[in-house]
């Protein structure tokens, strides 16, 4: 069957669309349907994005805005990008990821407010009083917050608080001068600054419970119990394929029943190389399952995958050995894992679904409210 007047990108898709096992009768949904059924429940389906291929790629600006609902910056918006001097803002990168999301209906999450890494050296490596460094983080949260209010709705205030392998708070740069409240202070400085934007703690390595997500448990509980302004819970999902966690949904749950919302905000699952056929029809069902996961969790707002395509994954410079992380391969082509998303989200939505889709087409998503 030929497909007329398609990018390459549009032609490999429609392709595999003809070449996809679906158990339902009928035929298959193609994956370019993904935005309308990502919004038929009411849930985002988000990527992270780099500015340069945003600007100038054409197939990458193709997989974008043709399978997705939302964008995240995957490194523009951090210090040492955004504020690379004390004072000095480069607004570039920010202003084309928003720009780009804007003119193609798009939602957009800011990343990241507060994080120990990519941090400009004269931030990492200034002496600062507890007065100083506040001053410091209410002027880059007013000058990058303020810049997309109401067009950024909601942001990754606090990244990775918590020491990579265990239940302890990370002693970066903020637990050592502003003390372990830091985190409350930001939040409700954020809240301060854009008092209608979703203000979230993004952590990782929390997915299948443990003592690193009961820590964060316990410190969102708190939180909420002192009236700070936090919003929800971002689940990175960095995953290692075949060791995705069952339990996800449950995890999401026990936050969720604090009254928060939860979102997976940096999904990729990592396969050994090489890279095997089975083992993609495995990480197919691994991604279906994660996006399963948040539609069966009323108040998760969606999935963002880390990267647009295999080309432009952080996996292998990170982790040697490994690769093939993403729903598209180094040329475009639409991996099983596509499908995996297809297949989680083809179902019939569910009445809580169908309202919450209503109430994002009315003006606003649907939100927790205390």
């Amino acid at each position: 069957m030929a497909v007329a007047g398609c990018t390459a990108i549009m032609c490999a898709t429609a392709l595999l669309a003809l070449t996809q096992p679906w158990a339902d009768d009928g035929p298959p949904p193609g994956s370019g349907d993904l935005p309308a059924l990502a919004r038929a429940h009411g849930v985002d389906l988000g990527v992270a994005v780099a500015v340069e291929p945003l600007l100038g790629d054409g197939d990458y600006q193709d997989v974008v805005e043709g399978h997705y609902t939302s964008v995240t910056a995957e490194n523009t918006m951090k210090w040492e990008h955004v504020q690379p001097e004390r004072g000095v803002f480069d607004w570039s990168g920010p202003d084309a990821v928003v720009g780009f999301a804007e003119d193609h209906g798009m939602n957009v999450r800011g990343h990241t407010l507060l994080w120990h890494n990519q941090q400009p050296e004269w931030l990492s490596q200034g002496e600062w009083t507890s007065a100083e460094l506040r001053g410091v983080l209410r002027e880059h949260m007013e000058a990058l917050m303020g810049r997309y209010q109401g067009r950024i709705g909601a942001w990754d205030v606090i990244n990775e608080p918590f020491e990579d392998g265990g239940p302890f708070l990370r002693e970066n740069l903020w637990y050592q001068v502003l003390g372990e409240d830091y985190i409350a202070e930001a939040l409700r400085m954020a809240h301060e600054v854009d008092p209608q934007a979703r203000l979230y703690i993004n952590e990782f390595n929390i997915e299948g419970g443990g003592a690193k997500a009961d820590a964060l448990y316990a410190l969102a509980a708190d939180l909420l119990d002192r009236g700070v302004p936090l919003h929800g819970i971002g689940f990175q999902s960095h995953f290692v394929h075949g060791q995705v966690p069952e339990n996800l949904a449950e995890t999401m749950t026990r936050f969720t029943d604090l009254g928060l919302e939860v979102t997976v905000t940096e999904l990729d699952v990592r396969i050994a190389e090489p890279v095997s056929e089975e083992a993609l029809q495995e990480q197919r069902e691994e991604f279906r399952h994660v996006v399963a996961a948040c539609l069966d969790v009323p108040d998760c707002q969606g999935v963002t995958v880390w990267g647009v395509s295999d080309a432009h994954s952080w996996i292998p410079e990170w982790f040697p050995g490994y690769g093939a992380a993403t729903p598209f391969d180094e040329e475009y082509a639409p991996k099983p894992a596509l499908w995996g998303m297809v297949d989680a989200l083809s179902r019939e939505p569910s009445e809580r679904s169908a309202a919450r889709a209503r109430s994002s087409a009315g003006g606003g998503r649907s939100r927790v409210r205390r």
